[in-house]
């Protein structure tokens, strides 16, 4: 299976890499500096940013699955995960590549999760509110595509070893989870690919 993968230098996606690399699938990486991607016999870098249609397109072209490993920049790079959510559905609906992996957040939907706390309901979509409205936004536009889509829906991020021991759930995170490692995420996304799971489904994960 041939990868193309958006974030491949960032911390779920670096974990991605080097797990799609030792199982042995080719993998083509889409970086603004391929200095930040060690060099691999199975590995090819394009120079490039999401929001450069063109540059994602060629990431794609003859991949068999595309995952995206960005996160939400708010004011740094606004509309970043909506734009290179276009960009990937285009390529990939020109190239009839079918399967997609997104990374998105739990915290977009809080509003809707039953389980939450009120105050952390009040409080967080107003902190966060320009990078949610991206990940709904990316959602929405992959949402609409006929893709074999999965939205990972992570939870607060933190930086540990991964366990491959979390929960997961439809839409909303598990009663009681609140973060997971970014290692985790990678694994649940390989486990994703490797076993065609959660087609057209935003599973949410957390410990």
């Amino acid at each position: 299976m041939q990868i193309a993968i958006l974030g491949a230098t960032g911390g779920i996606g670096g974990h991605v890499l080097d797990w799609a690399l030792q199982a042995g699938h080719p993998v083509h990486a889409l970086a603004r500096d391929p200095r930040a991607l060690p060099p691999a016999p199975a590995l090819t870098v394009t120079r490039g940013d999401a929001l450069d249609a063109d540059a994602v397109a060629r990431v794609v072209d003859g991949a068999d699955a595309v995952v995206s490993a960005l996160g939400p920049r708010g004011a740094k790079t606004a509309g970043l995960l909506v734009g290179a959510a276009s960009n990937m559905v285009r390529a990939m609906q020109k190239t009839g590549a079918r399967r997609l992996v997104c990374v998105s957040a739990a915290g977009a939907y809080i509003a809707g999760d039953p389980d939450m706390n009120w105050l952390i309901k009040a409080i967080l979509p107003r902190v966060l509110a320009r990078q949610f409205a991206d990940v709904r936004q990316m959602e929405n536009v992959i949402r609409a595509c006929d893709l074999d889509w999965t939205l990972v829906r992570a939870t607060r991020l933190v930086n540990r070893p991964g366990t491959g021991r979390y929960r997961v759930s439809p839409d909303y995170p598990p009663r009681g989870g609140s973060k997971i490692a970014r290692a985790d995420v990678a694994h649940f996304i390989a486990t994703a690919l490797a076993e065609d799971a959660w087609p057209r489904a935003a599973p949410a994960l957390a410990y």
